[in-house]
């Protein structure tokens, strides 16, 4: 059996800093490294060998007027490369989003993640963390948003990228470190 460690890359794009403060906390979590999709919807030549080499990856992004950043689609489309010669079949997917707004249709962004994962023949791990969703919870609890999909986090449009609830940035975190496990076990059952 191999004690090899699974590796796990974060590839984002972030308009205004809160989604990047997001893919730190899930990159934190995963011990995984960034890439960030440039304000032109480009991915360095380095993020795109990563991404083949990776066992598990997990997309971010905003959402935008009810989907991911056009930046993001750019990538999206970009990765039908990979797509064409079934590069990433088979890896561990994740994904997380930000909006200014409580719902601000952010499961749309999530859906096109599993559905771009799902494309690429991958595994899409879920959030496997229960709502705070009682009278006593607050802005700063893990999950407040109730997602199961995937991490959600809302900022005020008017906040700055530091002023991100720390609940959402620990849901995040804690979500990197489930990516990451589950793409562990299955890099050692398909080495053994």
């Amino acid at each position: 059996m191999s004690n090899r460690t699974a590796s796990t890359v974060v590839v984002y794009h972030s308009g205004y800093g809160h989604t990047q403060r997001m893919a730190e906390a899930v990159a934190e979590g995963a011990g995984g490294v960034l890439y960030a999709i440039d304000a032109d919807g480009n991915l360095s030549d380095d993020g795109w060998a990563a991404l083949d080499a990776a066992d598990a990856i997990i997309f971010g992004s905003p959402t935008y007027m009810g989907g991911p950043s056009w930046q993001f689609k750019k990538f999206a489309d970009t990765s039908s490369k990979a797509w064409f010669t079934n590069k990433w079949q088979d890896k561990v997917f994740g994904g997380f989003t930000n909006s200014a707004s409580l719902n601000g249709d952010k499961l749309n962004t999530l859906e096109y993640f599993v559905l771009l994962a799902g494309q690429h023949g991958g595994l899409w791990v879920s959030l496997g963390i229960k709502p705070a969703n009682v009278k006593a919870s607050t802005r700063d609890d893990a999950n407040r948003m109730g997602s199961y999909i995937a991490p959600m986090a809302q900022s005020d449009a008017d906040a700055a990228p530091n002023e991100m609830s720390v609940g959402d940035l620990e849901t995040a975190r804690t979500y990197g470190e489930r990516v990451a496990r589950v793409a562990q076990r299955f890099a050692l059952a398909q080495d053994a």
